[in-house]
Parts: structure tokens; C-alpha cells; sequence
């Protein structure tokens, strides 16, 4: 298995294509689910497979997100390890931003969303970076100067090296976005908020004509002509480059259809994907007016409609939030009525909720089987609780063992606290033998936690040997020779961080040899960082060339950011031409980083002009690094003109952090005024960082209405931090129902520090409503 990962645009699905074609002459074939949904053809037909198949995921977010995920990555490995299946590929592509959030650990004693799908892409991530390094340059300019025409035109109109985004049009979709006439950007914005918030990949044009009307300013409804919609569609699925358009037609095969659905099905559109990945970008912290709630209530499917009520909770939406999910409820989705619970739960509605709850779970919801576990173990029906745990198991849901092991661990039952983990780990979830041999070792019962982590490894899940290690290293000297056992044995099963460290540990040692085949192991299992580190060792005991060619191997591995780290060890030795020489190759290759480096050496070096011309060229390529760390600079020398005009530059370019930081400094320095004035222009620009920092000033100021009006706008741009923030306002002012009701949301979204903060004001108070807080799951 393999999966790219990359930007949109970027080559992935071209590069998997020409990876296959010659598995076609050897007798392969190609499978591609997607009917009726991708999730649902994958999930009935994963286990057909038979031996020499591709199984193409692409954009696999549609296969390992959502409420199937778990249970297709469980497939997955099933496909993949089951010996008298195979040959089998697979192969996917991924965005950045899904690959983050799938492989990013959970925090303590917190459910975790993503184990099979983290586990399944373990060591099976390719990153395809998004701009060609000057090796693929030099190529790419001499098939042009052989007669390429394509690829000459490319390379005369973009000096970024993102040769295949230009290729593919996307600059031009860009621009035909930014300088549209109001109707059509109006149309555009409207998908790219319903992709970002959740919405299926078709939108109905039902959808999208109700959608449209509140994102027109007054003046602009005002002016527009009576087929204003005609003209708006024709313009917004007009290609810019052969079939590319901002938004394409999509029309259902004939055989797919029905009388019941065919209006629908047969007027839907998709935006194209740069577009998509243009808008979460820019629109991030957008929230969708009246029309687009309602005109999604009224016409898209149940399984929007999930997602966009999530969406509409967070963002204080929460009249939407329930019409949203009582519509998806009223199509028989049970993850809707589960949903539609556990909003009615968080307004306080608790029977109604677990009425729903066992709605769901009778209709076959294993996300309302795993709640209603949880619920009924912390009510003292622990036989009930395993039952409904094991029904979601059985079902392909291991969620629930998992998270009554490690309810059962907290209330120190470490017999079934075990026993329920190694259910879970034979339906397919090891994260719990995981997270219970880290609560052991946390908890000073070694030897069970070790034991935990060796089941865990036989389940092919390693990473609890290396989290007892690094728990382990922080002790004694024993301690540290234990924690190196378990890093020896973690290596020896490929865990890529292991290797990591034992080749720091052979590098130290002088056995430069090994250190390098661990690396290189490391490197291989997706940690390139380990030949990062072996090249700064190397450089700092002045083996330069080795150091050198170590960080090109690292480069290769897909670690951008070698030479530079390389280069800022030669600047702070003094060799000052040899650090420019290297981050000159870093930049040259596209690295951002490189260049906003060599705008500090000329700054440094009392060449201001030439730094603020680096910081320009690389700001109209959509570099805004150098132009943001020049703004810092010159802020901190006094220099506020001239950084404030580079941190705008900076924003301009679609980075507002600088704007926020200056904020900040200025804050700092005692300057509240001017804090609040780039704070205020950093907001504009939908940066809710600056707004949060505005918070404090004015509640500082003793304004606290002013605070908690621009703490709920952050909130309603989607800030659960800022939702926190506004629950604990709410409790210090006296409204309970409205801080209980805040701080649940934003627990629910992902936040629970409003939970605790309200637990402990309660408990301050002698208030025993905050046990309650504190057990909210």
C-alpha cells in the first residue's frame, strides 16, 4: 500500500496512474469503489479482492473519513495481511490537512477518532512536495528547449516551481475567482463553504441557487439582471484550461437513477479541487450566512447534513445545528438521530437524548452503541455497558471496548480494564493496549505496562513501546537502559521512530556506519528527520561534506527543510558564505524558509533594501515568510513604519500571523492602542488569534461586554477556544444554563478546557454540579 500525499494539483493521481500501467501486461486488474457511495462499495466489497488487483482509493478522505472510516481501514488490513489474498496494491491520495488529522495522536483520556486509519497508514505515506526542486527544473527545461511546448510555456510564466498546479490551470481558476463579478463569486464562495463545512463533493443547483442570496451585498442584489442565475452558471462552468472549470456539471449514469431522485441527481455540481482547497485556506474562519443554513436544510442528503450540523454547533449556529440534524433524522440515517442526541443531550434534554440514542443503536448506530456504553457504565450498569460495547464490536466498531477499558482503568478496574483492550485489539483497535500501558507506566505499575505493549507490538501496533521509553528515559540510569531496551525492540519491528533514536545514540557513539543504516531505515519508515539529525551532528564536529551529503539524502526522503538546518549551524559558526551558499540551494528548490533566511543575512549584513526585495519577489509568489519575519525584525529594532508595511505585505499575500504578532509585541510594549488597531486589521482578514488577544486587551480595560462580543465573533467563525473562553464569561456573569450549554459544545467540537475550567469554579464554590463537569465524556 501506498498513499501520496500532496497538495491539489500536485501530480498524485497522474503519478499512481503511470506507477500501474505496467502491472496491466502481467495480468492485473483495477478496482475503483465508488457506487453508490465510495465508502459503502469499498465496505461491501473489500473482502472480494482477490489476488493480483489494484484497489485504487483515490482521494482517500472519502474513504477513511466519516462515520465508516474505522471500519474500511480495518478492512483494509485485513486485505493486506491476509497472505492467501495477495498480490494485492493499494493506492491512494491524500491532502495534507486529512493526513494531519488522521495521524495525529489523541490527547489523554480523550476517545480517539482515527486508530485503524493511523495504524493502516503507518509507514505507508509517500509526501509529494508542491512545488518541482531544481533537479526536476533542469529536467523540465531541457524536454522544453527539446520541443515541449507545454512545458515551456509553464516555465515562462511561473518562477515558483509548481510547474504541475500552472499546468493543471490553477492560477487561473484563482484569478477567475478573485476578479469574477459578484454573482459568480457569490456561487463560488457558496461551494467552497459547503465543501470546507462538510457537504457531499455533488451540490444540488437547488442548493446552490437558495444558497447564493445573502452572500450579495444590498447595492449588488440591487443591480443584478433579471437572468442574473443564467448568466452566473454559464460563466462559473466556462473552462480555463480545456475541461478545467470552477464549478463542473455532474450528470449521473442513466442505470443509477431513479423517478424519485432524478431532478436532483441529474443538475449537481463539483468544484473543482484547487478551488476547494483555495476556499478552506481563505475562508477558514468564514461563517456561512442565513441562506446557506436554510438552503441546505432544504436540499442536500442526510449525510451533509451531519457534517454541516457539526459545523453549525461550533459556530453557535445552534437553532441550524438542530433543524439540520432533525432533517437528517427524518430520513432514517442513525447517525443522524445519534447526532440529533446528542445535541438535544447538550441542551439538557437527557431523556429525549437517550431515547434517540437507543433509537440509533436498535437501527443499527455503532456511534450510538459506543455513547450509550459510555453512558451506561458511568450510571453503574457495567453488564449493560459491555453488551452494547460488544454489539458495536461485533459490528465492525471497536470504539466502544476501548473506551470502557479505559474508563474501567481510571476507576481502577485494571483486570477488565485489560480484558476489554484485548477485545478491542482483536477487533482491530490497538490504540487501547496503547493508551492503557501509557496510563500504567504514568502510574508507576511497570511491569503490567510493559507487558501491555508487547501484546500491543504482537498486534502490530509499536508505538506503546516507544511511549513507555521516552516515559522511561526521564528516570534513573536503569531507567535509561531500560527505556533503551524497549527502543531496540520497538526498531527491530520497523517502528521509525525508534530508529530515530538509536541512531542518535550510535552517531554519539562513534559507530558512524550503523548510525547512517538506522537513519536510512528511519528514513524509509517516513522519519527523514533522522538524517537531518545525523547531518547536524556531522557539521557540528566539522565533517562538512558528509553533513552535506547526508542532508541531500534527507531532501530526498522528503525532508525540505535539511539544508537550511545545515546552513543555520555554518551562520552561527561564522561562515557566513557557506550558510548563504546553502540556503540559496534550499531556496532555489522552492523552500520558503530559505529565502526569508537570506532576507535576514541581508539584514543583518545592513542591506535593508535588499532583503525588503527578496521579501517582495517571494510575496507575489505566495511566499509570505520572508516578508513576516522582516516585519518582526523591524518591529523589534523600532522600525513600526516599516514593519507594519511589510507584515500588510504579508497579509496581502493571504498570511495574516504577522499582523497578529505585531499586535502582540506591541501589547507588550505598553502600546494598547496600536495593539488593538493591527489586531482590529488582522481580524478583518478573519484572523481570530487577533481577535482572542483583543479579548484580553479590552477585558484588561475592564470593557468586559466589549470582550465577550468579539470572544462570540471568534466563536462564530468556528474558534472553540474563543467558545471556551465565552462559557467561562457566562459562569463569572451568573448565566449557568448558557455556560453549561457552551462548554459542552465545545468539549464536543474538540475543547473540553471550558469543561474543567467550569468544573473547577464550581468545585471552588462547593457546587457538586461539578462532578458532573468533570465526567462529561
Amino acid at each position: 500500500m501506498a498513499v501520496l500525499v500532496g497538495s491539489s494539483s500536485t501530480g498524485k493521481t497522474r503519478a499512481c496512474w503511470e506507477a500501474v500501467q505496467p502491472l496491466a501486461a502481467l495480468g492485473w486488474r483495477l478496482w475503483h469503489p465508488f457506487d453508490p457511495t465510495r465508502a459503502d462499495a469499498a465496505l461491501a466489497d473489500l473482502h472480494r479482492v482477490e489476488p493480483r488487483t489494484v484497489v485504487w482509493l483515490n482521494d482517500a478522505q472519502q474513504y477513511l473519513g466519516g462515520e465508516n472510516g474505522e471500519r474500511i481501514a480495518a478492512a483494509a488490513h485485513r486485505l493486506l495481511t491476509d497472505v492467501s489474498r495477495g498480490p494485492v496494491l493499494v493506492l491512494g491520495t491524500l491532502w495534507p490537512e486529512y493526513q494531519n488529522d488522521y495521524m495525529a495522536l489523541p490527547r489523554p483520556e480523550t476517545p480517539d477518532p482515527h486508530p485503524q486509519v493511523r495504524a493502516l497508514l503507518a509507514g505507508r505515506v509517500v509526501t509529494l512536495p508542491d512545488r518541482f526542486d531544481h533537479i526536476a527544473i533542469a529536467k523540465a527545461r531541457a524536454l522544453a528547449g527539446a520541443g515541449d511546448r507545454q512545458l515551456a510555456h509553464a516555465l515562462q510564466h511561473t518562477d515558483s516551481g509548481r510547474l504541475t498546479q500552472f499546468l493543471a490551470g490553477a492560477p487561473e481558476l484563482v484569478r477567475r475567482y478573485e476578479t469574477a463579478d459578484p454573482p459568480v463569486r457569490a456561487l463560488l464562495e457558496v461551494a467552497m463553504d459547503a465543501r470546507r463545512l462538510g457537504a457531499g463533493l455533488h451540490l444540488p443547483v437547488g442548493f446552490l441557487e437558495r444558497a447564493v442570496e445573502d452572500y450579495l451585498g444590498d447595492d449588488e442584489y440591487d443591480d443584478l439582471a433579471d437572468n442574473w442565475l443564467d448568466q452566473a452558471f454559464a460563466d462559473v462552468t466556462s473552462p480555463v484550461h480545456g475541461r478545467l472549470a470552477p464549478l463542473r456539471r455532474v450528470r449521473p449514469r442513466p442505470a443509477r437513477r431513479s423517478s424519485a431522485n432524478e431532478t436532483a441527481l441529474s443538475h449537481s455540481y463539483r468544484l473543482a479541487d484547487y478551488l476547494e482547497q483555495h476556499g478552506r485556506r481563505n475562508r477558514a474562519r468564514v461563517c456561512p450566512p442565513e441562506s446557506f443554513w436554510q438552503a441546505a436544510h432544504d436540499q442536500l442528503s442526510a449525510e451533509s447534513l451531519i457534517n454541516l450540523a457539526d459545523a453549525a454547533r461550533i459556530r453557535h449556529r445552534f437553532h441550524w445545528a438542530e433543524q439540520l440534524a432533525q432533517q437528517a433524522a427524518h430520513s432514517g440515517n442513525t447517525d443522524a438521530i445519534a447526532r440529533l442526541a446528542e445535541i438535544r443531550r447538550s441542551n439538557g434534554s437527557w431523556k429525549e437524548a437517550d431515547l434517540l440514542l437507543q433509537q440509533a443503536a436498535d437501527a443499527g448506530s455503532t456511534a450510538a452503541l459506543v455513547r450509550l456504553a459510555a453512558l451506561r457504565y458511568e450510571a453503574g450498569h457495567g453488564e449493560e455497558a459491555e453488551a452494547l460495547a460488544l454489539r458495536a464490536a461485533e459490528a465492525g466498531d471497536a470504539r466502544g471496548l476501548g473506551r470502557l477499558a479505559e474508563i474501567c482503568e481510571i476507576y481502577g478496574n485494571r483486570e477488565k480494564a485489560e480484558e476489554l483492550a484485548m477485545r478491542a485489539a482483536a477487533a482491530g483497535d490497538t490504540g487501547t493496549l496503547v493508551r492503557l500501558a501509557e496510563m500504567r507506566e504514568m502510574a508507576g505499575v511497570t511491569q503490567r505496562a510493559e507487558r501491555l505493549g508487547q501484546l500491543a507490538a504482537k498486534a502490530g501496533d509499536t508505538t506503546a513501546l516507544v511511549r513507555l521509553a521516552a516515559i522511561r528515559e526521564t528516570g534513573g540510569r536503569s531507567a535509561r537502559s531500560e527505556a533503551q531496551r524497549l527502543y531496540q525492540r520497538a526498531a527491530r519491528v520497523g517502528n521509525a521512530s525508534a530508529l530515530v533514536r538509536l541512531a542518535v545514540e550510535r552517531e554519539k557513539a562513534g559507530y558512524r556506519a550503523e548510525a547512517e543504516q538506522l537513519a536510512w531505515r528511519a528514513a524509509q519508515a517516513g522519519q527523514s528527520f533522522a538524517l537531518v539529525r545525523l547531518a547536524e551532528m556531522r557539521e557540528a564536529a566539522g565533517s562538512h561534506e558528509e553533513a552535506e551529503k547526508l542532508a541531500q539524502l534527507a531532501i530526498e526522503a522528503g525532508h525540505r527543510f535539511a539544508l537550511i538546518r545545515i546552513g543555520a549551524i555554518r551562520e552561527a559558526a561564522g561562515d557566513l558564505l557557506g550558510a548563504e551558499r546553502l540556503f540559496q540551494q534550499a531556496a532555489a528548490a522552492g523552500n520558503p524558509t530559505a529565502v526569508a533566511r537570506l532576507a535576514e543575512m541581508k539584514e543583518a549584513a545592513g542591506d535593508p533594501q535588499a532583503a525588503e526585495r527578496l521579501a517582495r519577489q517571494a510575496a507575489e509568489t505566495g511566499n509570505t515568510t520572508a516578508a513576516a519575519r522582516l516585519a518582526d525584525l523591524r518591529e523589534a529594532a523600532g522600525d513600526q513604519e516599516s514593519a507594519e508595511k511589510l507584515a500588510i505585505l504579508s497579509a496581502d499575500a493571504g498570511d495574516t500571523s504577522a499582523l497578529a504578532r505585531l499586535a502582540e509585541m506591541r501589547a507588550l510594549a505598553g502600546d494598547p492602542g496600536g495593539a488593538a488597531r493591527l489586531a482590529e486589521q488582522a481580524a478583518q482578514r478573519g484572523n481570530t488569534t487577533a481577535l482572542m488577544r483583543l479579548v484580553d486587551i479590552r477585558r484588561a480595560a475592564g470593557d468586559q461586554d466589549g470582550a465577550e462580543k468579539l470572544a462570540r465573533i471568534a466563536a462564530d467563525a468556528g474558534d472553540t477556544h474563543a467558545m471556551a473562553r465565552v462559557a467561562v464569561m457566562r459562569e463569572m456573569a451568573g448565566d449557568r444554563r448558557q455556560a453549561d450549554n457552551l462548554a459542552r459544545i465545545a468539549a464536543d467540537a474538540g475543547n473540553p478546557s471550558a469543561l474543567a475550567r467550569l468544573a473547577v469554579l464550581r468545585a471552588g464554590l462547593g457546587d457538586s454540579a461539578s462532578h458532573d463537569l468533570a465526567l462529561w465524556p
